[in-house]
């Protein structure tokens, strides 16, 4: 394999998770390392034949992310290839066409994409060609943040204060992509229309998302105006509290480096606390690379003895927005209708499902992998198994969220449970939070399908019986 140093003649750069041109540590070595660069972005079948619904948000919001960054890149000289299959068999393939000598991409932290990845780089190696892979997706990776006894960070405090010590210019600094854009190379490609990779436009346009870095860079705008106000807003989902930057750095229309970089500088409470939302996302991605058997197995192996009794109907009942808690069903609609769920929502449907209704986390996990536009892997498993009460904390399996408590705290005049069930527009605000307390029979809603206390109490009997279950050594 060439060194990293040795100058090529061609390189290949392999969008991923990476969907822009300004600040990409993959395009930017690529095109360092190269007289010439092609750059390819393939609509995986892998992942794509896998979706259950032809209209997901999520591949209309990249299909429009390729489109601006294909048209970004020919405004330079260059364009993106834009392919539908397998990447594991396209992209070796597509750097033997090109005559890549080595093909560069942004590290991925997923164990699909991880083993994709080795799949990829031991056909490039038969082929007398390379894959280099670089950190681009989160500010300190793997191994870059260790306890001093070399070991990975398990509880977030101490992960954090040891992120923020290490941090300093020189991991935030932008990559000058644009001192090397005329080693683009001139070419010209097609775009596949969504029809053609079997999907089909959904109501992006309707949820006023913007896709690509134009909608990134608007967003992030918008929000640094707001940013001092987050701590105190960012709870409240009535309230235009959240950065809304979560699908878009997801899919990498914004560098992780440009809003850390400015939290950072800002100070303030605001962006303190938003810089530590940003820490918690490295910290997922961390675990995940580190303990990639926590996608469907507790992180604390003493709860994998822990058996869900999944009661008939409860899953459904949530999924469907029928447990006649109303910030609970006010939640599930916001998803079920945009793809989106406010963070502190979040929290309460997933302690909800598992802690009031004891249905299996990993089916709500799932559920909203199905679900969320700005679903994530490692964030996701790692908020879901701290809300089941299984994941990386000191001792949260008696944390149980009491949802009319929470919905008093943070939707206190109702104002988003109205927007999501108009059929309690005309309930007193005394009693939005549990509408059952009401006039039950004027109203189109279904009564508590669980009562809390009485749920909370067998929630703590089933963890008390896996603690004290006998451990069994595979």
């Amino acid at each position: 394999m060439p060194a990293m140093d040795t100058v090529l003649k061609r390189a290949l750069v392999w969008i991923r998770r990476d969907l822009r041109l300004t600040d990409n540590a993959a395009l930017f070595h690529a095109l360092k390392a190269a007289r010439q660069v092609h750059a390819v972005f393939v609509f995986d079948r892998d992942i794509l034949d896998d979706l259950p619904d032809r209209h997901d948000r999520r591949v209309e919001f990249i299909w429009h992310s390729v489109a601006a960054l294909k048209a970004e890149l020919e405004s330079h000289g260059g364009t993106l290839h834009v392919l539908h299959g397998r990447a594991r068999d396209l992209v070796p393939q597509f750097a033997a066409t090109v005559g890549a000598e080595a093909v560069y991409a942004g590290r991925d932290y997923e164990p699909f994409a991880c083993a994709r990845d080795a799949a990829v780089a031991e056909s490039l190696r038969a082929a007398g060609r390379s894959l280099r892979l670089v950190k681009d997706h989160v500010v300190f990776e793997l191994d870059e943040v260790l306890s001093a006894a070399g070991k990975p960070y398990h509880v977030f405090t101490p992960y954090k204060r040891a992120w923020l010590g290490k941090l300093n210019d020189f991991y935030l600094a932008a990559y000058p992509v644009e001192r090397y854009l005329d080693r683009l190379a001139p070419a010209t490609a097609r775009l596949p229309q969504l029809a053609e990779l079997g999907f089909h436009a959904g109501n992006l346009a309707t949820l006023k998302i913007t896709p690509g870095a134009a909608g990134a860079q608007a967003l992030f705008a918008d929000f640094q105006q707001r940013i001092a106000r987050y701590k105190a807003t960012r709870d409240f989902p009535a309230v235009k509290g959240p950065s809304y930057l979560s699908v878009h750095l997801r899919f990498g229309t914004i560098s992780i480096r440009e809003p850390a970089r400015f939290a950072w500088l800002h100070g303030g409470e605001g962006a303190e606390t938003w810089l530590s939302e940003l820490i918690w996302r490295d910290f997922y991605q961390m675990l995940l690379a580190r303990y990639p058997h926590t996608v469907t197995h507790a992180f604390q192996s003493k709860f994998n003895a822990l058996v869900w009794p999944n009661p008939s109907g409860h899953f459904e009942a949530w999924r469907e927005a029928r447990t006649g808690y109303p910030i609970v069903d006010a939640a599930m609609r916001q998803l079920n209708q945009t793809g989106y769920m406010h963070n502190r929502l979040r929290m309460i449907v997933a302690s909800f499902l598992v802690k009031d209704l004891h249905v299996d986390w990993r089916l709500g996990e799932r559920y909203f992998a199905e679900k969320l536009i700005d679903y994530d892997l490692a964030a996701n498993i790692g908020g879901w198994q701290w809300s089941a009460g299984v994941g990386t904390d000191a001792q949260p399996w008696f944390r149980i969220f009491n949802p009319v408590t929470q919905s008093e705290n943070f939707d206190p005049e109702g104002k988003f449970i109205r927007r999501y069930l108009p059929e309690l527009a005309g309930v007193p605000d005394k009693f939005i939070h549990a509408p059952w307390k009401y006039a039950t029979a004027m109203l189109d809603y279904p009564p508590p399908i669980v009562d809390h206390a009485h749920a909370r109490a067998i929630t703590l009997e089933l963890f008390k019986s896996a603690k004290a279950a006998p451990r069994v050594c595979a």
